[in-house]
């Protein structure tokens, strides 16, 4: 775990109680390399990039937290993200989406006090 010393900062900040929607569905039958990833905010397409300009393979990442913790099947790392992220307010709605497996939005709510 200390070996990168950025690891434990972003495993921390994805990883957060209700972070982390995952669906409509799990797909495992595609190739990686072919899917295009878009987020919108508010409708608005921010990003829009494909899977095979990733710095590492899905291997490579899988391989990384596990040489620092167990992984088991149905475990999710969060992988990163692309040029255009930027910080969501309270009330705007974040849509992520994979064209040929699907769809999963949000609402952000503000913080409990």
């Amino acid at each position: 775990m200390h070996a990168d010393p950025s690891f434990p900062q972003w495993t921390r900040a994805k990883s957060f109680d209700g972070f982390g929607v995952a669906g409509p569905v799990i797909e495992t039958d595609f190739d990686w390399r072919d899917l295009t990833i878009k987020v919108l905010v508010n409708d608005r397409e921010r990003q829009s990039y494909p899977a095979a300009d990733m710095i590492l393979s899905p291997a490579q990442i899988v391989s990384c937290p596990s040489k620092d913790m167990t992984l088991h099947a149905g475990d999710l790392i969060a992988c990163g993200t692309s040029v255009g992220a930027r910080p969501v307010k309270a009330g705007m709605t974040v849509d992520v989406l994979i064209e040929g497996i699907g769809r999963v939005g949000v609402t952000m709510a503000a913080p409990q006090t």
